[in-house]
């Protein structure tokens, strides 16, 4: 069930997308997101909310057939159990159907609206592919091979460098010698996401989550050494050639058009800790990955015609998660950096038309914060929550049950800082920056006996942004 013409020409319907890259934040921001609106929690910056004129949220029925329904009773009682801990990451599209009342501000008489919002989620490392559209296979292998010169990746791209090295693309097609490329290009694809690293420009997606397509020749190639010649018909070059168009045509062209290119309204999640935990590599090749990933977004103010015939995203938000890793004194330095990473990106889409807002956040707050004092006395401000099984700090590995008082470091006050430096594939664990992760927090019951709605820091903030004015 499509979203109506209906709602299209009277704005009470809205297709929200929900992306990032991995480990972002995305299953957690949309549970915490529609937990907040059906239970009625305080949101005092969402204006409807605060000015007491939303009156309820009902979960629909799924509006897509061939869609999933994202899971949001699992992810519920993933998050408020007893075991309580982080969902699994998203590993698919899936779709969620909410529709608010709410008394209008601007109507007359009972002046009662609906809005139906259709919350759509889809693994971060799809959207690396979309820069793919623009590309030829030459020109993505050429790009590919270049960027594993960079001191971040030279490491986890030996064995794939050094194999591709050795082959002769105009050679005859070999499965083996293909399916060999595509294992140890993989390899490095999945090495160079790890903690340690944090990379984010890391295309094709789908080989990092394939799913049915696992084995199929559509994900059967990796880049090769290439020169300015013709491909020869038969040789390993035009097979990888053949495939790379195959996976553009049959994989990332339907995803764009059945579902990225039908958004009105998006939310990118930034996991800019992690990045900042590994360095300036990592941050840099962030930034890069975020203004690949602009690139394909549809952005700019939607009139009535276009709504009709092609939606454009007129508002964009980009938000850096886990914002409760922080002392709330350095969350507009988060806010900052964040801003500063997205700065192309913003130029590009702000010239098109949109509306764009950068934002610290937490959906799920999993901390609270102290000042504790260091060894000479001097207070340092920090936060107390349980750290994850197996974290680690200052040679501490933590059970996963203990609670600690963390101080992770102070965020430079200048945001440029953060992209200067050695391109060192450091352990995180030597990182002057140290951000652990912690489990949920623990809820007290609340008044229907379930667990109380957890905390969060700006996702009021964020709701306004992204709804508020369909509110009115």
């Amino acid at each position: 069930m499509a979203r109506s013409l209906a709602d299209q020409v009277s704005g009470r319907g809205l297709r929200l997308g929900v992306t990032g890259l991995s480990r972002a934040g995305k299953t957690v921001f949309i549970t915490a997101l529609v937990d907040n609106l059906l239970r009625q929690a305080r949101l005092p910056v969402l204006r409807a909310a605060a000015e007491g004129r939303l009156i309820s949220a009902t979960l629909e029925a799924q509006p897509d057939d061939n869609v999933p329904r994202f899971a949001i009773e699992d992810h519920q009682a993933a998050l408020q159990g007893p075991e309580r801990h982080w969902p699994q990451s998203t590993r698919r599209i899936s779709e969620l159907r909410l529709t608010l009342t709410y008394q209008s501000a601007v109507k007359w008489g009972n002046g009662r609206s609906h809005l139906t919002i259709d919350i759509i989620d889809y693994p971060g490392e799809w959207l690396l592919d979309l820069p793919l559209l623009g590309k030829s296979y030459r020109q993505w292998s050429r790009e590919t091979w270049a960027a594993t010169l960079a001191g971040n990746r030279e490491k986890v791209a030996g064995e794939w460098r050094q194999f591709t090295a050795g082959l002769d693309a105009d050679a005859a097609a070999d499965e083996g010698v293909a399916r060999r490329a595509a294992e140890l290009f993989t390899d490095y694809l999945r090495q160079a996401r790890t903690d340690d690293y944090a990379l984010s420009t890391l295309p094709p997606g789908r080989f990092l989550l394939p799913g049915d397509l696992e084995g199929s020749p559509a994900l059967t190639f990796a880049p090769l050494a290439l020169g300015e010649g013709e491909m020869k018909p038969g040789s390993l070059a035009a097979m990888m050639q053949r495939r790379f168009d195959s996976y553009c045509q049959m994989v990332v062209k339907p995803f764009f058009r059945d579902h990225f290119a039908r958004l009105d309204r998006q939310i990118v999640l930034v996991d800019a800790l992690a990045a900042l935990n590994s360095g300036p590599a990592a941050m840099r090749d962030l930034e890069t990955a975020l203004v690949d990933i602009l690139a394909a977004f549809r952005a700019g103010r939607a009139g009535m015609l276009t709504t009709l015939l092609r939606p454009r995203i007129d508002k964009i938000l980009f938000a850096a998660t886990k914002a409760d890793h922080l002392h709330h004194t350095s969350h507009d330095r988060l806010e900052a950096i964040l801003r500063l990473t997205t700065e192309r990106a913003i130029r590009r889409v702000e010239g098109l038309g949109a509306q764009v807002e950068v934002i610290a956040l937490a959906a799920v707050r999993a901390t609270r914060e102290a000042n504790v004092r260091d060894g000479r006395g001097a207070a340092m401000a920090a936060v107390i929550g349980t750290p994850l099984r197996g974290e680690i700090i200052d040679g501490e590995v933590f059970d996963g049950n203990s609670e600690a008082a963390i101080y992770p470091g102070d965020l430079p006050s200048d945001p440029a800082q953060v992209f200067q430096g050695d391109d060192l594939a450091r352990s995180p664990h030597e990182a002057p920056l140290r951000f652990v992760r912690f489990r949920p927090p623990l809820m007290a019951p609340g008044r229907d006996g379930r667990p109380a709605v957890a905390p969060q820091i700006r996702l009021d903030r964020a709701l306004e942004f992204l709804i508020g004015d369909r509110l009115q």
